[in-house]
């Protein structure tokens, strides 16, 4: 464990509200020759799906809870039924709530982000050179992975085109 001591601190901070400093590439090269093979392999297949490895169980756990919730708040706005039982979280609730009110779907996507930052933190704790945080910080860069993705003129765009398609519908009926 002595060799995460300067790979974790050689890494750049990571906000939820920051650019990506680094690719998933870039960091599992800074990992290769830090870490076990074991732990290597885990980080090098991790999505934001995954159960397996230090931390993860935990955060799948609370994430699997999280997109239930949005999809059971999506269902719901829609007028269909969410037939999946999953057990409710107060700050999930309210964290899908605000996320659903946001006014476009990038703002939805942030507030998101926020908490499962927030979340990632709580779970991490007092760990500080050890798995935990570095697994925590490949699910934040997978996290950010995620958002990059989104391009504000190409959601736009599309966007614009969804509506214009839904106004050629009713204006034809």
């Amino acid at each position: 464990m002595a060799s995460y001591y300067y790979l974790i601190s050689s890494l750049p901070e990571l906000t939820s509200d920051g650019e990506m400093p680094m690719t998933y590439e870039e960091f599992l090269r800074c990992c290769q020759s830090n870490v076990s093979e074991d732990k290597y392999k885990l980080l090098e297949e991790l999505t934001l799906a995954s159960t397996e490895g230090p931390l993860v169980k935990e955060w799948a756990a609370h994430y699997g809870l999280l997109m239930k919730e949005l999809n059971y708040q999506r269902s719901m706005l829609l007028g269909k039924s969410y037939s999946s039982a999953y057990d409710k979280d107060g700050a999930n609730t309210q964290v899908v709530a605000a996320a659903l009110a946001a006014k476009n779907p990038l703002e939805s996507e942030k507030v998101l982000l926020d908490y499962e930052f927030d979340l990632l933190d709580t779970l991490v704790g007092m760990h500080v050179f050890d798995d935990h945080v570095l697994f925590g910080y490949a699910i934040k860069l997978k996290l950010l992975e995620r958002v990059s993705c989104f391009e504000k003129t190409k959601g736009k765009e599309e966007f614009k085109n969804l509506f214009d398609e839904v106004q050629q519908r009713v204006y034809s009926l």
